[in-house]
């Protein structure tokens, strides 16, 4: 796609010799015609104008007037009266001989994990927290600033995760990131410089992410099974693990919450072991019909650092997330994140921070809760309807469920079969460490598909379900 330009002329990179014996528009020409046929210059981009061109490469004004008409004579240019000079058609690069990809089928539904509602994004509240943000934002705020994030972010964030995820949040000990990844990696690495050898994760879980980042971090990665009290803290101990990743909230992905009991358990491991936990807070802000669950770090601030992001609440695009860290760890976690990349976008985080001090977050939030809430039932009729008998848990809270398939069923038939039906069905396997698919068990996200989509597609697939009789 062109360039388009408003107003001033467009720079192009050109550079002629004087010490040449070649004559200077002969250099011009060559250059012009060069950039268009190494597609530098795509066909219907704007060229500098003559008197722009000239003064910039300290040429008459006439000699480049005369280039533009031979290479327009020889079909590179083009010129329309009153209208700019542009590349012609006729200097399009040929039709490069490798295949272009073939465009994915278009799905009825399509059930993948962990997308919120995209089209929920809520643009207009973005838009006026930035623009709140921008006339309100110092001078000084556009500098690189401190490595943590804004001070204004780290404040409102506090107090927000105090007052919704009973959290020990304090703004000296916060640090902004860009998104769960890199504050996983930031974590990770820290405590790779502290002698930590070992890092454990759920199972089934995130084998992937987590598995990447130790690498990436130099440790070693063992998985930790759970059940339907969550993380096997006994088993957990049975490791040499020095830091553990869990979701205690709603455990990804079956969905069940860390019970009381193994919550203590597990912080009196990380005292006895002295570790750290990672706590991944990723949809705590979802819940339909239990009681809320408080962040895990509010019981030990000194020993579990918290992630969270707006990738659910709000948009994976926006790429904005923080760290809730131990005292003994806030300051190489913000060394860290200052070798990393210098910080994370000042702007947005400022337009995260109006959008939550003047409540429109939580408007949000109590407008996507409902949507899901409603999607979750339309998933819940669907499957009643066209698969009955079939067990389906994980559903107390975020955007996803666990579908329990018949004893027997294969699920890599299953999800293939229901892609050939144009369904997008995800098995349990891909989260599990060994990669086994059994027991046969789908995880059904429904958090971006619409209710109608969630009931056709359902309806397709709904024999590959379905238990028999």
């Amino acid at each position: 796609m062109p360039l388009e330009w408003s107003g001033s002329s467009p720079e192009l990179l050109l550079v002629v010799d004087r010490t040449s014996a070649r004559p200077l528009r002969a250099q011009l020409e060559h250059g012009v015609r060069d950039a268009i046929r190494t597609g530098r210059l795509q066909v219907g981009e704007r060229l500098p104008s003559s008197r722009e061109l000239a003064r910039t490469l300290g040429l008459s004004r006439g000699l480049v007037q005369e280039c533009y008409a031979q290479l327009q004579a020889e079909g590179y240019l083009v010129t329309h009266p009153g209208s700019a000079t542009r590349v012609a058609a006729a200097a399009a690069l040929p039709a490069a001989t490798a295949r272009p990809p073939s465009p994915q089928p278009r799905l009825v539904a399509d059930f993948r994990w962990g997308v919120p509602d995209l089209g929920a994004f809520p643009v207009q509240d973005w838009l006026r927290a930035t623009r709140e943000a921008t006339r309100a934002m110092p001078t000084a705020a556009f500098d690189y600033g401190d490595p943590r994030g804004s001070a204004v972010l780290r404040e409102v964030l506090a107090g927000y995760l105090r007052r919704v995820r009973a959290a020990a949040a304090d703004p000296e000990r916060t640090v902004v990131c860009n998104g769960y990844a890199q504050g996983l990696d930031l974590a990770l690495r820290v405590l790779a410089r502290a002698g930590v050898r070992t890092v454990a994760f759920e199972d089934p879980g995130s084998p992937a992410t987590v598995g990447a980042a130790a690498a990436a971090a130099g440790l070693r990665a063992v998985p930790v099974p759970v059940d339907e009290h969550g993380i096997d803290v006994r088993a957990l101990a049975a490791t040499d693990a020095r830091a553990v990743v869990v979701t205690p909230a709603h455990q990804w992905p079956t969905g069940v919450a860390l019970a009381p009991q193994r919550r203590l358990a597990l912080l009196d491991w990380a005292r006895d072991r002295d570790a750290i936990v990672i706590e991944d807070d990723y949809d705590a802000e979802f819940r339909y019909d239990r009681e809320p669950v408080g962040a895990l770090q509010g019981l030990a601030p000194d020993r579990v650092i918290a992630i969270g992001t707006v990738s659910k609440s709000l948009a994976p695009a926006l790429r904005l997330g923080w760290l809730l860290c131990p005292p003994d760890l806030a300051g190489p976690l913000a060394e860290q994140k200052h070798l990393s990349d210098r910080g994370t976008s000042t702007l947005d985080q400022l337009a995260l921070a109006r959008l939550i001090e003047s409540g429109r977050f939580d408007r949000h939030l109590r407008r996507m809760r409902a949507g899901y809430a409603s999607r979750r039932t339309a998933l819940l009729g669907a499957l009643a309807e066209h698969a009955p008998g079939l067990r389906v848990t994980g559903l107390a809270a975020g955007f996803h469920a666990v579908a329990h398939l018949p004893r027997g069923a294969d699920e890599h038939h299953v999800v293939t079969a229901a892609r050939a039906r144009s369904v997008g069905l995800y098995g349990m396997s891909a989260c599990r460490a060994s990669r086994d698919a059994a027991p046969a068990q789908l995880v059904l996200g429904f958090g971006n598909v619409s209710e109608r989509a969630i009931t056709a597609g359902v309806a397709a697939v709904g024999d590959l379900l379905a238990v028999g009789p």
